[in-house]
Formats: structure tokens, sequence, C-alpha cells
């Protein structure tokens, strides 16, 4: 990788690949707790945990879930769903003790209430789904949602007390008071509808939810994938029953253009934008489709505002298509999909080449 394509913004960075005989395949989904690192090598239906973070670009993992060894790759682990498997695993949270897992295509979310310490370790807890073995959206096609179904979950976000789960293919957010101690628990709260088995198509509310993310002042950060908009609310409590207090990437509710209609991306734009993270007194923003990362130093105040800086390309201008790509996309990050940052440090999966990108920010 030619770091220099990261920009300005970025120092120190290298480069992590999972382990060597059988490395990453399309991650989608980061997450750093207590110096642990949680990757989702998705494409390859796995999870792996290490227990401090890697310092070279390969290294064996000490845990890997939904397979027993780090060379099997299969769906369901070559089988039928159980307690045990993953299928496209994206979005991740931990604390470092307890471990929740949005295992998107099987239709759940299974949770560990402590940290798992074996290979193909079962979940102790599934979300979404009755039993271990079942994995229809909303219990079987067709269905209309309940408190209790999944459609495609692909995000996951705790306080370490509450649980909201990113419920995509409902275009909704399900809120749960405590993370549950039982499978198939009735979620308390949602987000974006007024009752559970509504699953319409609302520009006022997140239309593909596809990440969530809540900072220590109680801000609450929503990636609505489809209409290429960050929603923010000014506090997590109020998005229960009020639309979002700001917008990144559009100016209003009904304006959904990609990069706005534009022919070049700009410092106020989003294309297929899969994530965001509170970075100190503002936010990152994971802006997918144009293989970037915009960063604002305070939390916009209004919608539609210009970001500060941005990593991943020379300029607010270049897409995800520049010159440093003719030749393949190696050079730069490409297509990343999910962002996590620690004080300085940030991690993007660069899901398009299979990889994850570690930097300090300046």
């Amino acid at each position: 990788m030619n770091f220099e394509t990261l920009g300005d913004r970025a120092k120190n960075a290298r480069l992590f690949k999972g382990s060597k005989e059988n490395p990453f395949l399309a991650p989608r989904g980061i997450f750093v707790a207590n110096n642990m690192l949680f990757v989702s090598d998705t494409a390859r239906n796995r999870v792996f945990i290490w227990h401090t973070i890697p310092t070279t670009e390969y290294q064996v993992p000490d845990v890997i879930l939904g397979q027993s060894e780090v060379d099997e790759i299969g769906r369901n682990s070559g089988g039928d769903v159980n307690e045990k498997t993953l299928l496209y695993p994206s979005g991740i949270w931990s604390d470092g003790e307890k471990l929740v897992v949005a295992d998107a295509w099987n239709h759940r979310v299974l949770i560990w209430h402590s940290m798992p310490t074996q290979n193909a370790q079962p979940a102790d807890v599934v979300l979404g789904q009755e039993d271990f073995n079942s994995n229809l959206p909303n219990k079987a096609i067709g269905n209309d949602p309940t408190s209790q179904t999944l459609n495609w979950p692909y995000g996951v976000f705790s306080d370490g007390k509450s649980l909201w789960i990113a419920d995509t293919g409902n275009r909704r957010v399900l809120f749960f008071d405590t993370i549950p101690a039982k499978s198939y628990a009735k979620a308390d709260k949602v987000i974006g509808k007024a009752h559970f088995n509504t699953r319409d198509y609302e520009s006022n509310d997140a239309i593909w939810p596809y990440s969530i993310k809540i900072n220590e002042k109680g801000n609450l950060a929503i990636a609505d994938t489809q209409f290429y908009r960050i929603l923010i609310w000014n506090n997590k409590d109020d998005a229960f029953n009020k639309q979002a207090d700001i917008i990144i990437g559009q100016d209003n509710f009904e304006n959904c253009g990609q990069n706005q209609f534009r022919l070049a991306p700009e410092n106020n734009t989003l294309n297929w934008t899969y994530d965001a993270c509170f970075y100190k007194e503002g936010i990152l923003v994971n802006d997918t489709g144009n293989s970037r990362v915009l960063g604002f130093n305070k939390i916009p105040a209004k919608n539609n505002e210009n970001a500060d800086f941005l990593v991943g390309r020379p300029n607010f201008n270049t897409s995800s298509d520049f010159k440093e790509n003719m030749l393949g996309t190696k050079s730069a990050i490409y297509w990343p999909f999910s962002i996590y940052a620690v004080e300085n440090t940030l991690y993007i999966a660069d899901t398009g080449n299979h990889r994850i990108v570690i930097c300090d920010i300046k």
C-alpha cells in the first residue's frame, strides 16, 4: 500500500491481514475493546479474536468463531445453522467480557455473556430466532416483523447495559433495556417505526440502517446507507419519538442523492456510507462508496455541514476511482465498510482489499 494516499492527517500507518495461511476475505466488521481486536471475516463466515492488538502484518487469531479451524470457511460451517455457526457476520460489539455479533444472513444476533476462549464456542443467547436451528427472516419469508424477529441485522452496539440492533432489512433499530440473558427476547422499544410490526419506507426515518454508534455524551449516530447519510440525535432517548436532529450528507430528509447527484464527491457528500464512529468531540464518517473517511472536529450543528478533514484520498473531490487505482486497488483503501477509533488510533476494515489498515490521526 502507498500510505501517502491516506493523506496528511494519517501517520504511522500499517497493514494487518490476519492469518498468513488463510488471510481475510472481505472483512466487514471491526471492533477494539481492552486492547483486544475483533474482526468479522465476513466472506468466510467467521469472527476472529486477538487477545492483544497484532503488531505484525500477519498473526494467527487466538479464537475463531463460526468455524473450528482457521482454514475452514463454509457457510454455517458447511452444514445446518446452529449455536456454533455463522453466515455473513458483520457488526461486532464487546466490552472485553461480553461479545455481541450480528449474524446477518442467519437473520439473528448472537451473544456470548463471557468472552469465548475456544474455537467454535457456542453462543449463549440468540436474538431474532426462536432457537439456534432457525434462520428465516421474520420467522418466515413474507411475514411482518415483530418485537422478537430480525431481517438482515448488520449492526450492533451497546453501552455495556442496553443493546441496540440495526435491523436493516426491517428498516428499523431495535432497543433492549438490558443485554438479553435469554434467547428470543422481545425488544423494549423501536427506533424508526411507530410499531414493531411496521416495515414501511419513510424518508424521515432510517431507510437502510446499517450501524449504530453512541458516545459518552449520549449522542446517537445511525448510518443510513441507502439514503447516503448519517442521522444524528443529540440525545439518544429522543430517537424513539422524533426524527434526527442533524443529517450529514444531505440537506434535508427528502433528498437522497449519491454524492448529492454531483459528478464527483465534495466535502459534504456521501456515497454508500456504512458506518460512523465518534472521535473526541466530533465524528468520523465511513464514506464507503467514495473509499474515504470524513472527519468532523465537532458534531455538526446543522444539516449538510462540510467535513473538516479526510483520510484515504488526496482531496475531497477524489472518489474511489483515481490514478492510484489504475493498476489495482491495493495502493489505497478501497470500499471500507467499518471503522473504529480508540484515542488517536483509527482502525479501518479495508474490505475491498481484504485487510485492516491501522493508523494514527494527527
